[in-house]
């Protein structure tokens, strides 16, 4: 299954609780909670190019499944990003893990830092 597309925000839970735990000003979190960020996934055999899109701001990060490569999304951090089964892409990062899952058309994203949980749903465009 590739992960090649381009998906809208439509939903996301624990979004203000999520990003002040993770350090961000509030002015940001307010300018943010209400934006249809957008993905644009490119998808190689195991190599990915994920370019996000919220507002102004453009964040893109490259991996290859299973190599160290570092996040733009967390401070730049080191990370592995692994893949189980065919539609689910794994990264952990100092006491972070990212799940994102692809079925069909829908992308769920889930952060979980400590005993909060932060979830995205994106569609495809």
């Amino acid at each position: 299954m590739s992960f090649t597309g381009k998906y809208q925000l439509q939903s996301h839970e624990n979004f203000e609780p999520f990003m002040k735990a993770l350090g961000l000003p509030d002015d940001q979190i307010q300018k943010g909670k209400d934006i249809k960020s957008i993905s644009e996934i490119v998808q190689n055999g195991n190599k990915f190019k994920i370019t996000v899109t919220t507002g102004s701001k453009v964040m893109t990060n490259e991996f290859t499944i299973g190599e160290e490569c570092e996040m733009e999304l967390l401070t730049g951090e080191k990370c592995i990003v692994n893949m189980e089964g065919n539609n689910k892409l794994v990264a952990n990062l100092k006491g972070l893990k990212s799940v994102t899952e692809l079925n069909g058309d829908t992308i769920t994203h889930t952060m979980t830092k400590g005993d909060l949980t932060y979830k995205r749903i994106s569609k495809r465009i």
